[in-house]
């Protein structure tokens, strides 16, 4: 909206001046807080920078490299295929929550140095405070969180994912892993010494896979009735609700809920759910995609809103977040900041982008903040290459839009300014994350559960790294020394 809406505008004019000379690793250095070499900036720019890190949740420190290794060490080599590196740190992570919430019993698990999560004195004792053995994953995509919480911690996992092709992707890779623990002797630690594939310090692997159920989740259907069929569905016929025994799981026994980066509205759903069924023990979520949840005020007939769920937050004035806002709050500030400080060629995909909206809206007005993906190295092609690739997405001819206008080149001159106004919504972007995750936390506050807010993934790696774990019991031992956990480790 840079330029559709003159953006730049409506700044206040000493901002402007200063903005518009500004360096990127000027820019950088506001961002982050640190300073920048020969910055002047004015005193009232620098309070609002200050005043968004200081309301904005504490996110970690996010030392050591700025890209996880190609393969962490600790996740068992089975564990690792056909899972990216960022996701193979994000799964080891909230691994180790749900299994300090919910240990296994079952197989034993080998010694460990002490005051570590795997620490087996800890899980005993876990163990026994919650009684608690089953997990659901809600949105579990390939499977690969319930893979290493089932095969990687013993746990009994389900794996629900409303896209029926993804659940029979991941049965395929449950399988694959199956059949290469056979080959290995089992728990793939035993075997010939060749083909041994546990490396020293992890756990060795159980055969225990989990169960894949295709459905989506219904936010207002009871617990014991919230899934849908999938979409699309799948080949088979619809799956009975794994969760709808006396006791709201199949067993009658507790379970813990668990989504990491549940898409929009899902991860409110998971909230209500938990809130509403007490053999829900406890729930970790991991939110993402914030300009897909639904605000208030909602259509006649339509499920509650993903946003406000408190009534805390609902009572404050001005607590209505835009579109704009949302979609801002998914952005990876540390990521931008080192791409300011390096100068990075990346940087001129966001004039490309605000350049290409105006061109669609001029074109047809109707359509506006659209999916329009060029590729991941936009920031390699000439602006004409670009849009002729993103046009099309838009339902456009490229050969019926002005591409080397004076217009054109007129806005991607002003990519210097496009930059600084987007380091200005970056430095906004952690404080809107943090009015929807203090939502959701004091939604469960409101009905007496015990819950907190953990930076549990390094954010150079994951930027949406802030964990809403939620209980019906204190959390304290549960949390204990996760700070700790050194991200040197990977």
């Amino acid at each position: 909206d840079f330029f559709t809406e003159g953006l730049w505008l409506q700044l206040p004019p000493a901002w402007q001046a200063a903005l518009a000379d500004a360096t990127p690793p000027q820019l950088a250095g506001l961002l982050g807080g640190r300073g920048g070499p020969g910055a002047a900036w004015p005193l009232s720019l620098l309070a609002f920078a200050a005043a968004a890190r200081a309301l904005a949740f504490p996110r970690g420190r996010p030392g050591g490299s700025p890209r996880p290794p190609c393969q962490s060490s600790h996740l068992h080599p089975l564990l690792r295929r056909h899972v990216k590196p960022k996701k193979q740190h994000e799964i080891r992570r909230l691994g180790e929550v749900g299994a300090l919430l919910y240990p296994p019993h079952d197989p034993p698990v080998p010694p460990q140095p002490p005051n570590t999560p795997f620490s087996p004195q800890l899980l005993r004792r876990l163990s026994q405070a919650t009684g608690c053995e089953r997990v659901v994953d809600v949105g579990a995509g390939q499977g690969h969180l319930s893979r290493f919480l089932s095969f990687g911690l013993g746990l009994s996992v389900t794996a629900v994912e409303s896209d029926g092709r993804l659940a029979g992707l991941a049965e395929r890779f449950d399988q694959e892993l199956l059949r290469e623990l056979e080959k290995t002797g089992g728990a793939g630690h035993g075997g010939h010494p060749r083909r041994r594939l546990n490396p020293p310090g992890v756990r060795p692997l159980t055969a225990q896979a989990p169960r894949h159920v295709p459905g989506r989740l219904d936010p207002a259907a009871p617990w014991a009735e919230l899934l849908l069929p999938p979409d699309p569905p799948g080949p088979g016929p619809a799956a009975q609700n794994p969760l709808g025994g006396p006791g709201g799981s199949e067993d009658g026994g507790r379970v813990l809920v668990t989504g990491l980066h549940a898409c929009g509205d899902l991860s409110p759903a998971l909230l209500r759910h938990f809130a509403c069924s007490p053999a829900v023990a406890a729930v970790a979520s991991v939110g993402c995609c914030y300009m897909k949840v639904s605000t208030a005020p909602q259509p006649p007939g339509c499920p509650q809103p993903g946003y406000p769920l408190s009534a805390s937050v609902a009572a404050l004035p001005g607590h209505q977040l835009s579109y704009r806002a949302r979609e801002a709050a998914c952005h990876a500030l540390e990521e931008y900041e080192g791409r300011l400080r390096r100068g990075s060629a990346h940087l001129r995909a966001h004039c490309y982008r605000a350049a290409l909206e105006s061109l669609i809206c001029s074109a047809h007005p109707g359509k506006r903040h659209l999916g329009v993906q060029a590729g991941r190295k936009a920031h390699t092609l000439s602006f004409p290459q670009y849009a002729r690739l993103g046009l099309p997405h838009a339902g456009l001819d490229p050969a019926g839009v002005p591409l080397d206008s004076g217009a054109v080149e007129a806005m991607l001159e002003q990519q210097h300014k496009v930059v600084a106004f987007c380091t200005l919504g970056q430095l906004l972007a952690p404080v809107v994350e943090t009015l929807v995750l203090l939502d959701r936390l004091l939604y469960l506050r409101e009905r007496g559960f015990h819950c907190a807010l953990v930076p549990l993934f390094n954010p150079l790696f994951s930027p949406r790294n802030l964990v809403l774990v939620a209980a019906r019991t204190p959390l304290d031992t549960a949390l204990a020394g996760l700070d700790e956990d050194s991200e040197d480790e990977d």
